[in-house]
């Protein structure tokens, strides 16, 4: 584990900290600390930065509410610059948006990484816009009742593939049974958020459980 004193802070006493979502690992924006911010942030547990257009410390949420409770901080291998994993209560702009990176400079037309919160966007975005011929649409059009039974079906399709030892057929019904569920929670206004949030908790349970089992 390094200390600070084995950071390198620029010629104005800072260093960069990237900020990400703990739970996702999405950049939500970019900040400074000095040495005394930094140490704030250590012993609060929360993030503490140093405000260049103000010249003074800044703790994130002082004002607004949006605290962000850090999970880990991490410095790269020349020890000049942070990330810090946070669990974070609101947004992480001061725009009132999740991440500060909000302006796209280049998309590639060729290369698509696949993430569920793409996926859980491009649904949302179905069931607003109804784009014609589109299965998504057809499915929200068609209700809750129909969104129910194609999850029902997919969990017994899963069900069938793992009883008969078929790794590629199972793989193949579990996604389908993941994107129906996803169209679920987009009819339901159910956020990844929520589910991390929930099995999150049941994690902590289940840490205990064993503890427990393992002083009997």
């Amino acid at each position: 584990m390094l200390n600070i004193d084995e950071l390198k802070f620029d010629e104005k006493g800072l260093i960069p900290a990237i900020i990400t979502d703990g739970e996702n690992g999405k950049v939500l924006t970019l900040a400074y600390m000095n040495r005394e911010s930094l140490q704030i942030s250590l012993e609060e547990g929360r993030t503490c930065f140093w405000s260049r257009s103000r010249q003074e410390l800044w703790r994130k949420g002082e004002t607004s509410g949006n605290v962000q409770h850090i999970i880990s901080i991490t410095a790269d291998c020349d020890r000049d610059s942070l990330v810090v994993a946070v669990r974070k209560e609101g947004p992480a702009c001061h725009l009132g948006t999740e991440s500060c990176f909000t302006e796209p400079l280049f998309i590639s037309e060729t290369e698509h990484p696949f993430s569920y919160e793409g996926l859980l966007e491009l649904l949302q975005g179905r069931k607003i816009e109804k784009k014609e011929g589109s299965y998504t649409t057809y499915l929200f059009e068609k209700g809750r009742d129909k969104i129910l039974k194609k999850v029902g079906e997919e969990a017994t399709e899963v069900i069938i593939g793992g009883k008969a030892d078929d790794k590629n057929e199972t793989i193949y019904e579990i996604a389908d049974l993941a994107y129906h569920v996803m169209v679920l929670m987009v009819d339901m206004g159910i956020s990844l958020e929520d589910i991390r949030r929930e099995l999150a908790s049941r994690h902590v349970i289940d840490h205990k459980v064993k503890q427990e089992k393992m002083t009997k």
